[in-house]
C-alpha cells in the first residue's frame, strides 16, 4: 500500500518516522496478500464476465495474516466501477498510449485500487505498535482485463474491479489509487457496489499522475462531508496526509503533473532578460502590496534575481493539475485565442502593408469592421501581394480577414453613445457600474499631498454646479441625494505624468459630476480634467460642461472620451482583475491547503473555484504582463499593475466586498431595517444594484442554511481546526500585505462564517459576471468606450486648435485608439466576453453536490437555491419590460441582462457562471 504523501512535504521528524514505519509495514502486508489471497479484478467486456476467486483459501489466508488484510468471517463480493475520461481529440501517440493502457490492464499491471474502511483495523495497530496511526481495514485489487467496458459517452470508459471482503469490513471511506501506467489518467469517479448502504460514490474528476512521475499514490475520499472532529477513525490520518501532500514545502520548481498549492508574489510579469523595456517591478510586498498568486517555483532571471523566469506562450504556466482547463474548455479557449490571433495578426499585417498604424479617419471606417471587415492592401508590392495570396489560401476567405459582430450598444441605436443620458446610464447599468458614488460633501477636496500634487480643492465651484440644478442650491441637492460623482482624481493623478510620457498616450485625472433630475434620469453636468501641477500651472485643472454650440459639443465629447478611458482602465485593472481574479486566488489556494475534500465548506466552495487559477496564469502570461495586451491597449500602459497595486493599498477591504456594504460605502444605498437586506437604494432604477441585491440575498440565504446544517453545535466553528487554519492563512499569507488591518472579520460564530463565504461566492460568481461579460457588448464600439486617448484636448491658443475647428470629427477619432489598437482590444474583449460550451452556472447542481445523495437536507438546500435563481430571472425579465425604468427600457436601450442567471455559449451579455472561468 502506498500513501499519497509528497516527498517534499514538510513533516516533523516524529511524524515522518511514523509514516515511514507505517509504509514499510503496509507494503509487507500488501505483498503478502497479493501472493497468497489471489484477490483478482473483473473486467467486463461484452458478455465475457469471469471471476477468479477462492473463498476458502482466502478465509484461511486472512486468519493466518492475523487480520492484517481483513478479519475472518463471512465474505461479501464488492465491485468498484472505475470511470475514466479519454481525450476527445486524440493524436496517434494518444491512441498508442490507449492500446498500451489496455495491455497493462489486461495483465493486471495498470491500476491498483485499495479500499479503505472507515473502521480501524485493530490488527494493523497492534502490529505497528504506534497509537498515532489509526488505519482502516483495507482490501486491494488490480484492474485486470483486455478491454474496458464502453459507456454511453464516446469519451468515457469504465473498468469494473471485483473484491471479496469480510462481512464486517465496514463502510469504505477512502480509496488509494496507484497509476502504474506510463501516462496520467483522468479519473471521473469510482462507484463501489455491494454494501448495504447502496452505491458509494467517490466522484472526483481528477488527474491521477503516473507512478513514474511520482511514486506516491493518491487518496480519494467518498462523497460524504465530515467536519474534522467527525472524521471516521479509519480515515482520519489519511485526511491529514492528503492535506500535507497538497501544501508542498515551498521549494523547487513545480512540475505540470503536480497538485501543490502555495503562494508567491507577482514577480513574473516582466522579462528583463529579453529587454530592459520589459522589466517590471515586483508586485506584492511592503512597497507595492498585492494579493498573492500561485507559486510556480521557476528560477530567477539573469538580470534581476528578484524576478522569476518567464514561460512564454504557447508553453503552459504551472497551475496544480486539476486547475487546468478540461478539453472542451481548452478547445473553446483555443478557438478564442486563434480568433484573437487572427484579429491581432491581420491588423498588424494590414498596418505593415500600409506603412503605418493609422487612426480611424471617419466613422465609416469603424462601421466597416462589422459590415465589410478589414481588407488587406497589396500596395502593388510583389512581396506584399505574395503574402496576401498566402493568407488567402491558408484562410480561404479571400482578403476579408477580419469581421466583428455588431456590439449590443449600437445594435439598436447607432448614435446612443453620443447622448449624455447614455453616458450616465452606463455608470449605473454598463460594464463598470461599481464606481459611481453619492456626493456627500462640498467642496470636493483631494486627499493627496498638496506639496506634491498642488492645492487639494477641486475646480468645480458652487456657481458652476448651480447653473445645472434648475434653481436648487448645492446644499439642497446634496441633502436630497441628487448629486453623484465618478471620481478618478486621487487614484490616477500620481501616475498621469508617467503615463503621458509614454508614446501615443495622453490622459487626465478625471472627476465627473452627475445630477439626478426630477424625471428620474441621471445626467452628466460637469467634467473636471487635471494634470500634475507645474511651476507655471500650479492648478492644472480644466472644467467642461455640455454647451449648446457646436464647438462646446465636440469638446464635451472629447472630455467624455477621457472619462471613458479612465473608467475603462480602472474597470479592467481594479474592479475586474484585482477585485475578482486576483483576490479570489488566495481563497482558492488556502481552501485546497487547509480544507480536506471531505470538509463541507470545501464542497460548498468547490464549484466556485473552477478554472480560476488557470485563467489567472494565462492572464499573467499574455494580458497583464510587460508588453501584454492591457499595457498595449489601455491608458496606464506599463504602469498598469502599479496602479492596480495602489488601488489595493488604499481602497480594497474584504468586508466592503459585500454588495450591501459596498453600496452603503458609496452612498448608493442607505440602511433601512424595513427592507429585505436592511438597505434601500438611493436610485431605485440602478440595474446592477437592484438585480445584484436579489442575487446577493439568494446566495446569503443559501450559505446560511448550508452552514447552519453543519455547524449547529456550540463552538463548532472555533473548534474546526481546518477552518481556522484556512481563515488565518487567507489573512496572513494570501493577503499578507493587509494582515494587520483591523477590518478583517472574526471567525467565531456561524454568522461570521456565513458572511465570509457569501462574500467569496458573490465575488466569484455574480460580481465577476456583472463586470466581465459586458466587455465586448459595451466596449466593442470604440467611440463608446475608448481604452486610451492619444491626445489632450486642444486649447484655443494651441496650434492644433484651428484644425480641430475645421475637422472636429477627425480630431475626435484621431484621439481614440488606432485601428490596430482598437481591433486588438476588441478581439480580447470578444474572447473575455465568451461563455464556454462547458460553462457551469449557479442555478445548476454541481457534480460534487449531485452525488451527495446521502444528505437529503443539503440537496433540499441546493434545489431551493436553484429554484430561487430561476425566480430571480423571471423578476429581472419583468423589470426589463417596465417602461418606468429608463435605465433598462426605452427606444434603443438594451435591457440589463448581465445578472440573469442563465446563458448559452458565446457572447450573450448574460449568465452567471459559478466561478471566474474566463
Amino acid at each position: 500500500m502506498f500513501i499519497a504523501q509528497s516527498r517534499s512535504t514538510p513533516l516533523s521528524s516524529e511524524i515522518q518516522h511514523v509514516f515511514t514505519i507505517r509504509r514499510r509495514k503496509i507494503s509487507q502486508i500488501c505483498r503478502y496478500n497479493r501472493s497468497c489471497c489471489k484477490v483478482k479484478a473483473v473486467i467486463q467486456s461484452g458478455n465475457d464476465n469471469k471471476t477468479v476467486k477462492d473463498a476458502n483459501f482466502m478465509e484461511k489466508s486472512m486468519e493466518e495474516s492475523n487480520g492484517l488484510l481483513v478479519s475472518s468471517g463471512k465474505a461479501r463480493d464488492v465491485k468498484a466501477v472505475v470511470t475514466l475520461r479519454k481525450k476527445i481529440k486524440e493524436k496517434i501517440s494518444d491512441k498508442i498510449g490507449d492500446q498500451w493502457e489496455s495491455l497493462m490492464n489486461g495483465i493486471g499491471r495498470g491500476i491498483l485500487i485499495q479500499l479503505i474502511s472507515q473502521d480501524i483495523d485493530p490488527g494493523l495497530i497492534s502490529n505497528l505498535c504506534i497509537k498515532v496511526t489509526k488505519s482502516g481495514k483495507f482490501a486491494e485489487s488490480y484492474v485486470r482485463g483486455w478491454l474496458s467496458k464502453p459507456s454511453d459517452h464516446p469519451h468515457i470508459v469504465e473498468y469494473a474491479a471485483n473484491f471479496t471482503v469480510p462481512h464486517d469490513f465496514g463502510h469504505p471511506g477512502a480509496i488509494i489509487i496507484t497509476n502504474l501506467l506510463d501516462k496520467e489518467i483522468h479519473l471521473v469517479q469510482i462507484v463501489v457496489h455491494g454494501f448495504n448502504e447502496g452505491p458509494l460514490f467517490f466522484s472526483v474528476n481528477t488527474w491521477i499522475h503516473s507512478q513514474k512521475d511520482n511514486p506516491e499514490s493518491r487518496i480519494i475520499f467518498q462523497n460524504q462531508a465530515y467536519l474534522p472532529s467527525q472524521t471516521p477513525p479509519g480515515i482520519k490520518d489519511l485526511r491529514r496526509e492528503d492535506l500535507l501532500s497538497i501544501r508542498g514545502n515551498g521549494k523547487g520548481e513545480r512540475k505540470l503533473h503536480e497538485r501543490i498549492y502555495d503562494y508567491d508574489v507577482y514577480n513574473d510579469l516582466g522579462n528583463p532578460d529579453k529587454s530592459e523595456d520589459l522589466a517590471r517591478p515586483l508586485v506584492g510586498g511592503k512597497e507595492k502590496p498585492y494579493p498573492r498568486r500561485c507559486r510556480t517555483g521557476r528560477g530567477p532571471t539573469k538580470k534581476d534575481p528578484l524576478a522569476e523566469r518567464r514561460i512564454e506562450k504557447p508553453h503552459p504556466v504551472y497551475v496544480p493539475r486539476d486547475e487546468t482547463f478540461e478539453e472542451i474548455k481548452q478547445n473553446t479557449f483555443s478557438a478564442g485565442r486563434l480568433k484573437a490571433l487572427l484579429h491581432n495578426l491581420v491588423p498588424l499585417i494590414a498596418a505593415t502593408l500600409s506603412s503605418s498604424d493609422i487612426p480611424f479617419t471617419n466613422f465609416t471606417d469603424i462601421d466597416k469592421l462589422y459590415k465589410d471587415g478589414v481588407v488587406l492592401n497589396d500596395d502593388n508590392d510583389p512581396q506584399n501581394k505574395f503574402l496576401s495570396e498566402i493568407l488567402d489560401k491558408v484562410f480561404s476567405i479571400s482578403k476579408r480577414l477580419l469581421k466583428y459582430e455588431i456590439p449590443a450598444i449600437i445594435r439598436r441605436d447607432r448614435f446612443a453613445w453620443l447622448r449624455d443620458n447614455e453616458f450616465a446610464r452606463q455608470a449605473l447599468a454598463g460594464v463598470n457600474p461599481v464606481n459611481i458614488e453619492l456626493l456627500r460633501e462640498f467642496p470636493i477636496v483631494s486627499k493627496l499631498d498638496p506639496a506634491i500634487y498642488g492645492p487639494p480643492d477641486s475646480a468645480i465651484t458652487r456657481d458652476l454646479i448651480e447653473q445645472e440644478l434648475n434653481g436648487m442650491s448645492v446644499e439642497e441637492a446634496i441633502q436630497d441625494k441628487r448629486l453623484f460623482i465618478l471620481d478618478y482624481h486621487d487614484m490616477l493623478l500620481p501616475f498621469i505624468g508617467k503615463m503621458n510620457s509614454l508614446p501615443g498616450r495622453k490622459a487626465y485625472a478625471s472627476r465627473t459630476l452627475f445630477f439626478f433630475t426630477s424625471r428620474g434620469v441621471l445626467k452628466p453636468i460637469i467634467v473636471e480634467l487635471s494634470l500634475p501641477p507645474t511651476p507655471s500651472s500650479p492648478r492644472n485643472k480644466r472644467i467642461f460642461s455640455h454647451g449648446q454650440d457646436a464647438t462646446n459639443h465636440w469638446i464635451w465629447n472629447l472630455a467624455k472620451a477621457h472619462v471613458c478611458s479612465n473608467d475603462a482602465g480602472v474597470h479592467q485593472l481594479v474592479n475586474h482583475w484585482l477585485r475578482t481574479h486576483a483576490c479570489m486566488e488566495p481563497y482558492i489556494i488556502a481552501t485546497h491547503r487547509h480544507l480536506s475534500s471531505m470538509h463541507p465548506i470545501y464542497k460548498l466552495l468547490h464549484p466556485h473555484m473552477r478554472y480560476t487559477l488557470e485563467i489567472n496564469a494565462l492572464a499573467r502570461q499574455s494580458l497583464i504582463n510587460g508588453g501584454g495586451v492591457i499595457e498595449a491597449c489601455f491608458s496606464p500602459g506599463r504602469y498598469s499593475m502599479e496602479i492596480s497595486s495602489a488601488a489595493y493599498k488604499s481602497l480594497w477591504q474584504f468586508d466592503m466586498e459585500a454588495l450591501p456594504a459596498d453600496l452603503i460605502r458609496r452612498g448608493m444605498a442607505v440602511e433601512d431595517t424595513s427592507m429585505p437586506l436592511g438597505v434601500k437604494l438611493v436610485i431605485e432604477d440602478y440595474p446592477y444594484a437592484a438585480d445584484g441585491l436579489l442575487i446577493w440575498s439568494a446566495i446569503k440565504e443559501y450559505v446560511e442554511s448550508y452552514v447552519d446544517h453543519y455547524y449547529s453545535e456550540p463552538n463548532s466553528v472555533t473548534s474546526d481546526v481546518e477552518l481556522q487554519g484556512w481563515w488565518n492563512e487567507i489573512k496572513n499569507k494570501g493577503h499578507a500585505d493587509k494582515k494587520n488591518e483591523p477590518w478583517w472579520p472574526k471567525l467565531v460564530t456561524k454568522e461570521d462564517l456565513s458572511g465570509i463565504l457569501t462574500i467569496m461566492i458573490w465575488t466569484a460568481s455574480a460580481q465577476h459576471a456583472a463586470i466581465n461579460f459586458g466587455q465586448y457588448p459595451f466596449g466593442g464600439y470604440v467611440p463608446n468606450r475608448p481604452t486610451l486617448v492619444r491626445k489632450l484636448i486642444p486649447h484655443e491658443d494651441d496650434p492644433s486648435y484651428e484644425n480641430f475647428i475645421l475637422h472636429p470629427e477627425y480630431t475626435f477619432l484621431a484621439s481614440l485608439p488606432t485601428q490596430l489598437q482598437a481591433t486588438k482590444v476588441m478581439a480580447v474583449q470578444d474572447t473575455l466576453s465568451t461563455h464556454s460550451a462547458d460553462e457551469e452556472y449557479m442555478y445548476q447542481l454541481h457534480e460534487i453536490q449531485q452525488f451527495s445523495v446521502n444528505d437529503h437536507e443539503i440537496l433540499k438546500i441546493l434545489k431551493r437555491f436553484s429554484a430561487k435563481l430561476k425566480e430571480i430571472e423571471d423578476t429581472i425579465n419583468q423589470r426589463n419590460k417596465d417602461i418606468r425604468l429608463k435605465n433598462r427600457s426605452g427606444a434603443g436601450v438594451p435591457p440589463y441582462e448581465l445578472l440573469l442567471p442563465t446563458s448559452g455559449p458565446g457572447v450573450t451579455c448574460r449568465g452567471i457562471p459559478n466561478s471566474i472561468s474566463i
